[in-house]
């Protein structure tokens, strides 16, 4: 139980700072730490992000940076791939779907590597929305 706390906290706190899904860290660490299965921590971690997804994007939004007809977009359309995810990774194996993630994530991380070593130090479209934090609504 102890785990399932620290991994709920630091995972919230991951994904508030930095917009991640807390499955970057929940799927890992349920895995590593309470022993699940790919297949379970999967589903672990899509019932535990939404309580986290809720109150950080109700924070984003009351910080003005949250674009809703974007927001209600990508998450209309995310039910039907969803639907469409859980029905392939439960045709898939552990190992195979353990691979996938772990090429995702380094996926993820080549592309943060790249915008961090870019010449400028700013990520690709930065320069648009820098209007953003100084209090502008998009």
């Amino acid at each position: 139980m102890t785990g399932a706390v620290l991994i709920g906290v630091a995972g919230g706190i991951v994904a508030g700072l930095l917009g991640v899904g807390g499955g970057v860290l929940f799927v890992p660490a349920l895995v590593i730490f309470l022993g699940l299965g790919q297949h379970q921590a999967e589903a672990t971690s899509l019932l535990a992000i939404v309580p986290v997804a809720i109150v950080g994007t109700y924070r984003q939004d009351r910080y003005g940076n949250v674009v809703r007809p974007d927001a209600l977009l990508l998450g209309l359309l995310s039910l039907a791939g969803a639907a469409a995810g859980v029905a392939l990774a439960n045709a898939l194996s552990g190992a195979f779907l353990r691979d996938s993630f772990a090429l995702l994530l380094v996926l993820v991380a080549a592309q943060l590597a790249r915008g961090a070593l870019r010449p400028d130090g700013r990520e690709k479209g930065e320069a648009a929305t820098a209007g953003a934090s100084s209090g502008e609504r998009r």
